[in-house]
């Protein structure tokens, strides 16, 4: 389940691992650029020429989008960068539940545009966190977890890149790691400071 260019890496990488990919979720096409002409996702793309089923339903929230993702009987999910919220009927459909890929070391900034956010902030590192996904908004427990350094010359497109590459092998080392039944999880802190840094 991902969306824009950042979750690519990470459908590469789990073709690639061997898993078995049951469908791939991303959002609807939406119109882009000048001549607003209607364009796929970087996912969905990728995931049809790679020959997977694409899905696209703008929400999760209707129960027929719900019954439709239950009826996949998919051991895990793994969300990078998807777009929508996941109600419980949907992270509870998977026998092993569902895993994201955020672009920060949480519980610091949780939410949209972790990466911008990390750069406006002046931060001298960030990195990416695998987590358990919740109900809550990036506030599940932490699966796995590296850090990379944000130099004063580093850019966003350069950290963006840098993220998604490091997102594609840590949710591969996750699930390597669940299958084998030595993944620990950490909850996260609690607090404001997540939030506004």
């Amino acid at each position: 389940m991902g969306t824009p260019a950042y979750a690519v890496p990470t459908l590469d990488a789990l073709c690639a691992s061997g898993h078995s990919i049951a469908a791939v979720y991303t959002q609807p096409p939406r119109a882009a650029e000048r001549g607003r002409k209607v364009r796929p996702t970087p996912v969905a793309v990728r995931a049809e020429a790679a020959g997977f089923p694409v899905r696209t339903p703008p929400s999760l929230k209707r129960e027929e989008a719900q019954t439709a993702f239950a009826a996949l009987g998919a051991d895990l999910a793994v969300t990078v960068a998807y777009g929508l919220i996941l109600p419980p009927a949907v992270l509870a459909a998977p026998r092993l539940g569902c895993i994201n890929a955020h672009a920060s070391l949480l519980p610091r900034w949780r939410g949209a545009a972790p990466i911008q956010r990390a750069i406006m902030a002046g931060d001298t590192e960030t990195g990416v966190t695998i987590m358990r996904m919740d109900e809550g908004l990036d506030t599940g427990p932490i699966l796995a977890a590296e850090a990379v350094p944000i130099g004063p010359e580093t850019t966003g497109g350069a950290l963006h890149d840098m993220l998604a590459a490091l997102s594609a092998r840590l949710v591969v080392d996750a699930i390597d790691a669940l299958a084998a039944g030595t993944l620990a999880e950490t909850p996260q802190p609690s607090g404001r400071r997540d939030l506004r840094g």
